[in-house]
Order: C-alpha cells, then sequence, then structure tokens
C-alpha cells in the first residue's frame, strides 16, 4: 500500500442499490411516455397546419396544443432529472455524462422546434395568429428547455464524495449534515463495518481498536477484484493462507470490492492474537 495516504480515506465507488435502480427506471418509463405524448402533440400540430387549419383562425387549438406539449415535456423532464438522482451517470464518462443529464433539453428542443419554425415561416397564416402563436409558442419552448436542462447534474463521483464523507462523519459521531438519502445507507454499512473491526482487534496496545483489514487482492494486477470478497482481521488468518493479500482501512477495502466483514470473528480473533472477549455483536 501507498504511504501516501489521503487524509480522508477513498471508499469504494458508491452503486445504486436495486431500489434506488429500480425507481430510476419506473421515473424513465414516465419520462419517456410525457415525451412521446409531447411529441405526439406536435406531429399533430404539425399535420394540422399541412392541412391548412391554421390560415383563418383556430388561435385557441393551436395555442392549446402548444400548451399541451409544454405541459407533457416538463413532466417528462422532472420525472429524468428524479430518475437520474436516483441512479446517476459518471462524470468521468463525458458523453454518456452529458446526454444523461441534458437529454430534457434536447427532446424538448425536438418537441417544439419544428412546430415554432413552421409557425413563423408559414406564409397562409394570419398575421395575428402568428405572432401570438409564436410569440407563445418560443417562451414555452425556452421554460420547457430550461426545465430540462440539468445545471448541477449528480454524478457517481460526487456520490462517492459524499458517501465518504457520510461515513465519516457517522463514525466520529459529527452531525450527518454529508448524509443525504442517496448515500446514507451505504455510507451506515461502511461506518458499521468499521466499528466491528474496532470492536474485534481491541488489545493493550490498542484499546480502541484498529481499522486496518486484510483481503485477498484484485486478480492481475487490477485496481478492484471482479468479484466481492471478504476483508479479514490480519494477514494470518486460514482463509487467506497461500493468497496474495492487500490490507487498508475498511475503506481502502471497498474500494477494491472488499466489500464484506468476516463472520468467523471469534475464529481470527484467536488466529490474529486479539481477545476474544472483546468481539462484537
Amino acid at each position: 500500500m501507498s504511504d501516501n495516504k489521503p487524509a480522508v480515506d477513498v471508499t469504494k465507488d458508491w452503486q445504486a442499490t436495486q431500489g434506488q435502480k429500480s425507481a430510476a427506471t419506473r421515473l424513465r418509463i414516465f419520462a419517456a411516455l410525457a415525451w412521446i405524448i409531447a411529441i405526439g402533440g406536435e406531429i399533430a400540430g404539425i399535420a394540422l397546419f399541412y392541412q391548412h387549419k391554421f390560415d383563418h383562425g383556430n388561435l385557441p387549438l393551436l395555442i392549446g396544443l402548444l400548451v399541451g406539449i409544454a405541459i407533457f415535456a416538463i413532466a417528462g423532464n422532472l420525472f429524468w432529472k428524479a430518475a437520474n438522482r436516483h441512479d446517476p451517470a459518471r462524470a468521468s464518462d463525458t458523453a454518456r455524462f452529458f446526454f444523461q443529464n441534458q437529454l430534457g433539453a434536447i427532446v424538448t428542443l425536438i418537441a417544439f422546434l419544428p412546430l415554432v419554425l413552421l409557425i413563423l415561416t408559414d406564409k397562409n397564416m394570419d398575421p395575428r395568429t402568428k405572432k401570438v402563436a409564436g410569440g407563445i409558442g418560443a417562451a414555452l419552448a425556452v421554460l420547457a428547455t430550461v426545465v430540462g436542462v440539468s445545471f448541477k447534474p449528480p454524478s457517481v463521483e460526487q456520490y462517492t464524495q459524499d458517501m465518504n464523507a457520510c461515513a465519516t462523519q457517522i463514525k466520529s459521531g459529527q452531525p450527518t449534515t454529508a448524509c443525504s438519502p442517496d448515500v446514507a445507507a451505504q455510507a451506515q454499512a461502511i461506518a458499521t463495518d468499521s466499528a466491528a473491526v474496532a470492536a474485534a482487534t481491541k488489545d493493550a496496545a490498542n484499546p480502541a481498536g484498529r481499522d486496518i483489514v486484510y483481503w485477498i487482492a484484485p486478480e492481475n494486477g487490477a485496481k478492484k477484484s471482479s468479484e466481492p470478497h471478504v476483508f479479514h482481521l490480519c494477514a494470518g488468518v486460514s482463509p487467506l493462507k497461500d493468497k496474495t493479500v492487500n490490507s487498508g482501512s475498511v475503506t481502502e477495502a471497498y474500494a477494491q470490492n472488499a466489500i464484506r466483514i468476516t463472520k468467523q470473528i471469534d475464529m481470527e480473533q484467536k488466529q490474529c492474537g486479539f481477545n476474544a472477549t472483546t468481539s462484537a455483536n
């Protein structure tokens, strides 16, 4: 392990739970349905234009179409943003991060732009109808597009940082200001495992216990194991015999996909020379 450790441990990457992924999927389905209806309204409006329905009136119908498109576009944008809060993209994946977070604005432009341009360029439309409908359409398009833009989109990296800060606050007993609902459960798991390790490794030299564990190193020099591993109390336990072993804090273990404390704490306390009476519950 490197001697230049950061002041705050880097946890494993934040990952959406099954519940968060399910919620995100439902919200994205709702968003897609709302966007389909919005684009359907645009197609209907364009079809009516080519039927010359707005050449000499029908302004309320045209405004109604524009308002309906805006309502469903905005609804889709809000559903999509909520989904991204449950299951964000990685900022390091630049293209996906951009399109996932700005998709609402892109779809809104698709739902509005052709129809608004048709209104503004139609030579057969009544001038008053063109002026009123064009102004309303442009205003609604701007409003719905702005709602679709994610100005501060969430990311896996941000949630990882928040989760780490939350876990640190839990472990130190500080106010949990960083523990948003999106990261709190996973941060609590890290803090709980850290507390269990500390309780299991108390001895005369370290009455408060340790925050160091041991785990099977990732295969072929990888940064992270492809399969989850268990972490242990010392390198000399029988499950690690003849294995390549890494060591570090609980959060460093998590970073390499060693994400569960051993269930054989009593046995490992004896093999490691810790006092078994201090075992965590």
